[in-house]
């Protein structure tokens, strides 16, 4: 009688745990959506002004008369002349300013592909951002109102807050080489927005980096710095540091109002799972 009451224990507990493991592999991943990086800049240019105009005139006239009597003749004449001459010249330099505002078509494969790797989320691809103004790419929650991301639970947004370019050439110590190094740093700041509640559910700021170096005999040379070998290394670095950064801040993004009820979906390993239950 106690081996059956055990095994019935041992079965309602084991069916239990299918159904909560079962549960727990039916939640459908959250479906994101991946903006292209908004920018902000301040823009320079030189501008030179010249104008010059001139303007004339010229104005005769003349008079003449005759008279002829008995006794005599005269004759008279008179004329004028007016001539006028205006010129002008206008010269004006400097520098005017100007913030531009739009998006970088670049970095983004490699974000998604490192949201994918995590195997987390799905991916969706949102509407392009074609408006004329601006200003109204950084009014998110006004776009996805406008149904610019379909089908997504979760809009990531990113812009860039720092991007530089650096070229160095260096000396080695104890010998005739020199480095040069053509580098890139890019920083950006990224918040993940819940398209049901408008709420930021992350934000954190990633960075992405990366260096071509050649060395150069003092005897001298031409150097070629590959630029596409920096950006594709800067993109790579970005990608994996926003994907990890979203895996470690989202770990309970279904737990919260308005989401889904459950957990967060659990990481994907080959179809592997451990069960470790307790018999009393």
């Amino acid at each position: 009688m106690r081996f059956t009451c055990r095994l019935n224990r041992l079965f309602v507990l084991g069916a239990c745990c299918a159904m909560i493991h079962g549960g727990a592999l039916a939640a459908p991943p959250p479906k994101v959506a991946v903006t292209d990086l908004a920018y902000e800049e301040r823009v320079s240019e030189y501008f030179k002004t010249v104008s010059a105009s001139e303007r004339s005139s010229l104005r005769a006239s003349g008079r003449e008369s005759e008279r002829e009597s008995d006794a005599g003749y005269s004759r008279r004449s008179s004329g004028s002349l007016n001539a006028q001459s205006e010129s002008s010249y206008y010269s004006n330099e400097g520098t005017y300013s100007y913030i531009e505002i739009g998006e970088l078509r670049k970095f983004t494969a490699d974000i998604k592909g490192g949201i994918l790797r995590t195997g987390r989320f799905e991916l969706v691809q949102g509407k392009p951002f074609t408006a004329r103004n601006n200003e109204k790419l950084y009014d998110i929650v006004g776009r996805i109102k406008q149904g610019m991301f379909p089908g997504a639970d979760y809009v990531l947004f990113g812009t860039v807050s720092s991007i530089e370019f650096r070229q160095e050439a260096n000396p080695i110590d104890n010998t005739n080489t020199v480095s040069h190094t053509l580098s890139l740093e890019l920083v950006g700041e990224f918040s993940l927005i819940s398209t049901k509640t408008f709420k930021v559910k992350s934000s954190f700021s990633a960075m992405g980096t990366g260096q071509d170096v050649k060395l150069l005999s003092s005897r001298g040379g031409r150097v070629v710095l590959s630029r596409g070998k920096v950006i594709s290394e800067v993109s790579k670095s970005l990608g994996e540091d926003v994907s990890r950064q979203m895996e470690e801040q989202l770990s309970g993004i279904y737990a919260d109002t308005g989401d889904r009820d459950g957990g967060m979906p659990p990481r994907d390993n080959g179809g592997r799972r451990e069960e470790v239950i307790i018999f009393k």
